[in-house]
C-alpha cells in the first residue's frame, strides 16, 4: 500500500532567471539508502521481528499506530475491488466440468436472483470488449454487466494484461468508464477479501500474519464509504491500496492455509472481527515493507496529518539478517525518468533540501539546464524515480 488516498501537494515550482552555462546533463543519478516502501504505519519487517521475539498481534499494532485499540467491529460489508483497469478487452473461464459462467445485464446485487442473458460453458473463454459506451460479450451488451460462476467450489480464471489470476468468491462487475473497461470483484470483507490479501509471506510467524490481517481489514473498512467513479471501486487490487490476488493466495502450496487460518483467528464470530480503531472507528492502517530505521507519519510523507500515525524506532529495517535486500540498497534513475518526475526538460543537479525526524527525505530539489527548479516531496520522488524508499542519499 503506497499512497494516501487523497490528492496532496507534491511539488512546488520555483523559477530561476539564470540558466546553467553549458551545463552537462547526466545520463543517470545514483542513490543509496535503506528500507522499502513509504515507511508510514506498520513496518512488515519490523512486525516480523516483533513476532519472532514473542510479541502478539495486538502489541505489534499498538506499537506502530498511535492512540488506537484493537477491538471487534462488524465487518460483513461488501467491498468492490478493482481487478482490471482501463482495459479494452479481457477474458474469463472456468475449468471444472460442472461449472458455468452466467452473464447478467446491469449491476446486479449479489443477493438478487436474476435470469442470465448469457451462459458460458466450462473450458470456454468468455471474451469481454468495449463497444462504444457499452460492454459486449457476443450479442449481449450493456453499460454494466455482472458475472457469476457456478457452484461454490468453482474457480474463475481472469486473463488480463498481466499473469492469469484465479477468483473463487463473490461476483464480477464490468463497467465502461471513460471509454475503457473497469473490472471489479465484489465480495465480503469478513473473510473472502481478507483471504486474498497477499502482503506478507504466509510462512511468517502467526502473530505477524494476524497483525497483517487486522491492519488490512482496518484499511478496507476505512475505504468503503463510497465508490470511486474513476475505477468503479472502493479499492484497487494492487499496492496503491492493498495487494489482492484472489484465490491464488489461499491456494499457495503448503503455506496458503496458514494465511487463511490467521485471518480466521482474527474473526470473532460470523459478523465481527478485530480491527484497529481510533475513537471507535477503523483507521486507514497504512503499512509498508520496511523503514530506514524509524517510521514516518502521514504528515511527514504526504503533508496531511492523521491522529493515529507516529514515528517510532524500527531497527529491524536496518538489520541485513532480517531485511537482506533493503537494509542497505543502491539504485539509479535515468535522466528520462527524473525529468519526467520533476516535469522539467532535463535534470542537471539534485539537492536534498530537508529530512524529517525519521531520517526520510522531506523535500528534494531538481534543477534543469535552463535554470528552472522544482521541489518534490521525498515520497513522491521515491515513487516517480522508482527507488526503494524515501530514506535515501545522493550518490
Amino acid at each position: 500500500m503506497n499512497k494516501l488516498a487523497v490528492i496532496l501537494f507534491s511539488s512546488v515550482l520555483v523559477f530561476s532567471q539564470t540558466p546553467f552555462a553549458a551545463a552537462e546533463v547526466p545520463a543517470s543519478f545514483a542513490f543509496t539508502g535503506s528500507g522499502y516502501g513509504h515507511g508510514v504505519g506498520m513496518s512488515q519487517i519490523g512486525a516480523k521481528a516483533k513476532a519472532v521475539a514473542g510479541e502478539s498481534a495486538t502489541a505489534i499494532l499498538t506499537y506502530y499506530y498511535k492512540d488506537v485499540v484493537v477491538a471487534p467491529v462488524v465487518d460483513t460489508h461488501t467491498i468492490r475491488v478493482n481487478i482490471g483497469t482501463a482495459l479494452k478487452t479481457f477474458s474469463v473461464s472456468t475449468t471444472q466440468l460442472n461449472s458455468k459462467i452466467d452473464v447478467f445485464v446491469g449491476d446486479v446485487p449479489a443477493a438478487v436472483t436474476a435470469v442470465p442473458a448469457l451462459t458460458i460453458s466450462p473450458q470456454t473463454a468468455a471474451i469481454f470488449a468495449v463497444e462504444g459506451n457499452t460492454v459486449a460479450i457476443g450479442a449481449v451488451k450493456g453499460r454494466v454487466l455482472t458475472v457469476r460462476w457456478g457452484a461454490p467450489n468453482t474457480i474463475l480464471t481472469f486473463f488480463g494484461p498481466g499473469k492469469p489470476v484465479r477468483y473463487k468468491y463473490g461476483q464480477i462487475q464490468v463497467k465502461v468508464v471513460r471509454g475503457a473497461l473497469e473490472v471489479t470483484n465484489s465480495l465480503s470483507i469478513h473473510d473472502e477479501y481478507l483471504w486474498g490479501i497477499s502482503e506478507v509471506s504466509s510462512a511468517w510467524p502467526a502473530a505477524v500474519l494476524e497483525a497483517q490481517a487486522i491492519a488490512a481489514r482496518s484499511y478496507a473498512l476505512a475505504k468503503i464509504g463510497s465508490i470511486r467513479s474513476v475505477c468503479d471501486c472502493h479499492v484497487y487490487s494492487h499496492i496503491g491500496d492493498q495487494n489482492f490476488v484472489g484465490f491464488s493466495k489461499e491456494a499457495e502450496p503448503k503455506i496458503g492455509k496458514l494465511w487463511k487460518a490467521a485471518v480466521q483467528r482474527t474473526n470473532v464470530d460470523t459478523s465481527t472481527s478485530l480491527a484497529v480503531l481510533h475513537q471507535g472507528k477503523p483507521i486507514q492502517a497504512f503499512y509498508s515493507s520496511s523503514s530506514g530505521g524509524a517510521t514516518q507519519t502521514t504528515f511527514d510523507a504526504w503533508g496531511q496529518a492523521t491522529p493515529y500515525t507516529q514515528s517510532v524506532a524500527d531497527p529491524a529495517g536496518l538489520d541485513p539478517k532480517l531485511n537482506p535486500r533493503f537494509a542497505q540498497w543502491k539504485a539509479s534513475a535515468t535522466q528520462e525518468i527524473l525529468a519526467k518526475a520533476f516535469l522539467l526538460a532535463d535534470i542537471v543537479t539534485l539537492e536534498i533540501i530537508s529530512r524529517n525526524s525519521a531520517g526520510a527525505v522531506t523535500y528534494i530539489k531538481g534543477t534543469s539546464s535552463n535554470g528552472s527548479t522544482k521541489l518534490l516531496r521525498g515520497d513522491t520522488f521515491r515513487s516517480r524515480a522508482k527507488i526503494p524508499s524515501p530514506y535515501f542519499n545522493l550518490g
